[in-house]
C-alpha cells in the first residue's frame, strides 16, 4: 500500500529549490568558465575579501574543506595570481592568505557576470520578490533543522 499523497496546501519547495539551484549552477559555472574561475574558486576569494589575512587552516575551516582540498584551491587560485601566501609573521608554521589586487578586480568581474546569470533564472520574478526570495534564503540558511512540528508551530506563530 503506498503512502498518502499530501494535500495541495502542503506544498513541498525541496524539489524547486533543488531545480533553481542546479539552473543557476549551471549558468553560473557557464559565466564564471570564460574567467578562469569555478564556483569553489569564487566562494574562496568572496571570503578572503571580507576576512583579509586569513590563515589557511581558517579558510580551511570556514570552507569546511580539509587541508588536501584546500591546498589545491590555493593552488589554483595563486597560479592566477588572485591570491598570495605568506608565512604568518607570529607563526612560521602557518601561512597567511590574502587576496591580491588581480584577485580583487576578477572577484569584481566574476559578480557581474553572475548578476546577469541570476537576472536570467530569476527573470520571472519581480525585483521585490527577488528580495523577498533572498530574505527567505538567508533566514532558512541560517537557522538550524527543527522538526516538523515545531516548523508548524513557528509558522502558526508568524501568522
Amino acid at each position: 500500500m503506498s503512502a498518502p499523497l499530501p494535500a495541495p496546501s502542503e506544498h513541498r519547495s525541496g524539489a524547486l529549490l533543488d531545480h533553481l539551484a542546479r539552473r543557476m549552477r549551471l549558468r553560473s559555472e557557464s559565466v564564471l568558465a570564460p574567467l578562469g574561475l569555478r564556483p569553489r574558486h569564487l566562494v574562496a576569494l568572496t571570503v578572503l575579501r571580507a576576512g583579509g589575512g586569513t590563515s589557511q587552516q581558517a579558510l580551511a575551516s570556514i570552507l569546511e574543506m580539509d587541508s588536501t582540498n584546500i591546498v589545491g584551491l590555493l593552488n589554483d587560485l595563486e597560479a592566477e595570481q588572485l591570491i598570495e601566501r605568506r608565512r604568518s609573521p607570529e607563526d612560521r608554521r602557518r601561512h597567511v592568505v590574502d587576496l591580491t589586487e588581480n584577485g580583487a578586480k576578477r572577484l569584481s568581474e566574476a559578480e557581474c557576470a553572475l548578476a546577469g546569470a541570476e537576472d536570467e533564472v530569476l527573470g520571472a520574478l519581480a525585483p521585490s520578490e527577488r528580495e523577498t526570495l533572498y530574505e527567505l534564503l538567508r533566514r532558512a540558511s541560517a537557522t538550524t533543522p527543527v522538526s516538523c512540528t515545531e516548523a508548524i508551530c513557528a509558522a502558526d506563530e508568524t501568522f
